[in-house]
This record gives structure tokens, sequence and C-alpha cells, in this order.
């Protein structure tokens, strides 16, 4: 569902693989939801087994990852159920009209848990807590309060002065400031010329950004990872920024968006930003077109020192494979050269502080 009406059915086909069809109607009035996986057109679509254990791209988007899905195996397990043993239309009936972006499945079978938490140190220490095995009492509210949203760390959607906010709460091995140092980040993308959303630290400590798959009316926005577009999975990573800044004009058809994804490329590299797999990075369907959602996740902290998408498949690219890169998608050398100047140095003195 979108909106209320009708996209198209799901069903689970002999090969334990989902299978799609757009409705009539929606084939006049919509919109292709995947224009690379799901081209608007009548046709039976069939999804790959891998990398999404038979669900497509752009459905597995709507999942919940990392903290999400761990808060809410341990709820389902206290039912006696195995999340992993569920097909892909059980999962998604259990995200039901609970996930991020705008689509809805049907039947709708979320859960349903009041919070009972007040202040953000409680569900700070609530997540801690469940993270480090000493208990799992809250793992249903801590669940319904992430939203579905993926991402290694602990997350709630907070509403504030008619605002929709989501915040992070720090990992059992995260450090104290980890808020303060994304913070930092998107401050520091900002002046470097990345579209960021607006950001604020709740409670001095708790990193939060503005959601931005909500119109300013409360509407919701379909979007779209470019993991979900490729089909492509995150573990292990294997996306080039190449294939990226490909995607990005193919799917805007803007070269506005690729300059602007070819500064996040630059950015993300000079500040050491690591964790930049495609699911890092969304494009959003807006009055007829898709465009860049705001850049999200900008911070340092991996532990494995690289990369998750790789320039030119390099782990360790210079100026050169940058300027290769933008070259692949029409990008003057002048532009790349004076992008990296702008960029390089922004990048550089965060990593000074």
């Amino acid at each position: 569902m979108y909106h209320d009406q009708l996209v198209g059915q799901l069903t689970m086909g002999i090969n334990d693989t989902c299978l799609f069809q757009y409705c009539n109607e929606w084939l006049h009035t919509g919109f292709s939801i995947s224009p690379l996986k799901l081209p608007l057109k009548g046709d039976l679509f069939e999804a790959p087994y891998l990398p999404f254990h038979g669900n497509f791209g752009v459905f597995d988007d709507c999942m919940p990852g990392g903290y999400g899905e761990y808060v809410l195996q341990k709820e389902l397990n206290k039912e006696g159920i195995n999340y992993q043993s569920l097909t892909p239309l059980q999962k998604l009936s259990i995200v039901g009209s609970s996930g991020m972006g705008a689509l809805c499945y049907i039947p709708d079978n979320k859960i349903t848990i009041p919070s009972k938490f007040k202040n953000l140190d409680k569900i700070q220490q609530a997540a801690l807590d469940i993270l480090s095995g000493k208990t799992d009492k809250n793992a249903g509210r801590l669940y319904v309060d992430s939203g579905n949203s993926g991402g290694v760390r602990p997350k709630i959607l907070l509403q504030e002065n008619g605002s929709h906010w989501i915040v992070k709460f720090r990992h059992i091995n995260d450090p104290i400031e980890s808020g303060k140092i994304e913070y930092m980040y998107s401050l520091a993308a900002k002046e470097a010329g990345i579209i960021v959303p607006r950001f604020k630290l709740f409670n001095d400590r708790y990193f939060g950004v503005e959601r931005f798959d909500l119109s300013p009316d409360g509407e919701r926005i379909h979007m779209v990872t470019a993991s979900g577009l490729l089909d492509e999975g995150i573990n292990p990573p294997k996306m080039d920024y190449k294939t990226l800044l490909a995607l990005t004009g193919y799917i805007t058809q803007d070269h506005i968006e690729v300059e602007q994804q070819f500064r996040r490329m630059v950015f993300n590299y000079y500040a050491e930003n690591f964790d930049d797999h495609a699911r890092n990075f969304s494009f959003l369907y807006v009055d007829g077109k898709w465009k860049l959602s705001p850049a999200y996740d900008m911070t340092h902290d991996s532990p494995l020192g690289q990369h998750a998408t790789s320039v030119g498949y390099k782990a360790n690219p210079t100026e050169k494979d940058f300027i290769e890169a933008g070259s692949s998608v029409q990008m003057s050398h002048k532009l790349c050269s004076d992008i990296i100047d702008e960029v390089k140095p922004i990048g550089q003195l965060l990593l000074a502080k």
C-alpha cells in the first residue's frame, strides 16, 4: 500500500522467493517503486534468493536491521517464534504500517506495545541492558520505539513540537561521546556543502536528525536505499562509488544530484566515515521525481578502519581515483578537482579535532 492505494501483490513462489506484480490501477496511476528491479509493467517479477533471502531489495529496506532486528527477535522468542524461520512475507506483515518510508503491508500484524519510557536516559540504559544480555524484558517496547529503523545503534522515533525525529543511542562498545562525534560530523558535512537533515543533540549527548521520509505536513514519502535499488547486500559490503554515482545519475536524471553524491564520496574518505555502505545512501520519490535523500549516518566508528564502499575497487584511493570516478559520470576534471579542494581540508580538520 502507498497512501492507502494498492500498489501490487506479493506471494511466495516455489523457490522460496517472493513474486510481485503491480495491480492494474497502479499501472495506470502509479510509479515504479524500484525502477531497476521492478519497472512499471504488468509482468510477474521473481526476486533472487540472495542477498535478501528471497525478498526484493525495496521491500527488504522496510524491515528492521541491526539493533531493531535484534530486539524484535528477543520479543518474538518470548512467544516461541523463531524470527529467522519466518518467510519474507511474514516478516513484512510484522512491519505492517510501522516501517520507514511510505510503503505499508497487509495483513498488518505490527506489534503494538505502549512505551513506558519517559526520558532518554532510561531508554539508553534499557538498550544497554538488552544488548549486554542482562535482560530482555523491554524488548518489545524498544522494538516499537525504534520504528523498524536500521543500523547497529539503538534508536527511537520521537515527536517534539510537531517535528519528527530519529534519536540515536550508544551501543555497548561505543564511546561515551559518540553522539557528540556524530554531531560534529554533521556540522562538518554541512560546511562541506553536503545536504543534511536538521540535527541536534538531545540532553547534550544523544544525536538526533529530523526524519526526511515525512513531508512537513506529515505525509509519508517513498524512500529506497541504494542497497534496495540494486539488490545489493551489505554483509559483506561490495558496492563501489562508481556504481553509486551511475545509479544517482540514472535514477535522478540530474547532474546536480550526481555532483552532490560525488561531494559525499570525497567527504566520507577524507573524514574517514568508514560506514558508507549501500544502506547509508537513500533516494526519495517526491512530486513525480527521484532525488537524493539528505546525508545520514556520518561518523567515525568502524572497528575495521576500512570503507564499506570502494573507489574504483580500491581500498585506499587517491585524488586521481576520485577524479576518474567523477569522469565516469561526465563530471569535468576541473569540477572534480574544485570539489576535492573544497571538501578535503574540512575532512582533514575534522579528524584533527
